[in-house]
């Protein structure tokens, strides 16, 4: 299995590494190719780069918009532009975004990026050899990175 990863320079904390240390913790037969990008909008480009020349299986995205309206703005831009990526390639990406005004305590910030980016990865761990188990948690109100909420 050929898994991509993508992440940024921008993020204040590095999920890249926190995903990729969950994935070895989970299975063995991993290949991982990481890129490195400036920002949140050069992470659609760069994961179908990991998908058609690297032949990458499945891509996570991570990346940390600021606070601030125009973050927010590039944030929407970057997932228009993964969700293309995908339909493009027909494979999946999982967008891991941490935005910076989810927390406000940088602490709690950096455990909710660390959280967040290790729950990804062993979503993307069950999808790809697991997916029964992913079904079973159809409607059970999982969440990544914060506590569950629970089904209705």
């Amino acid at each position: 299995m050929r898994i991509g990863i993508c992440d940024t320079t921008f993020a204040r904390f590095d999920m890249g590494a926190a995903a990729i240390d969950e994935l070895k913790n989970n299975a063995t037969d991993l290949t991982i190719i990481r890129q490195t990008v400036p920002g949140v909008k050069d992470l659609p480009v760069t994961a179908k780069i990991l998908i058609e020349e690297e032949n990458c299986d499945i891509v996570m995205a991570l990346g940390m918009p600021g606070p601030m309206e125009k973050d927010k703005v590039c944030a929407h831009e970057a997932s228009t532009g993964l969700i293309n990526a995908q339909l493009m390639t027909n494979k999946h990406i999982l967008e891991v975004f941490v935005h910076e005004d989810e927390e406000d305590n940088p602490e709690d910030l950096k455990i909710l990026a660390e959280n967040r980016a290790r729950e990804h990865a062993k979503n993307l761990i069950k999808m790809m050899y697991h997916p029964k188990a992913m079904r079973k948690e159809a409607g059970t109100g999982v969440r990544e990175g914060k506590p569950n909420v629970g089904p209705l």
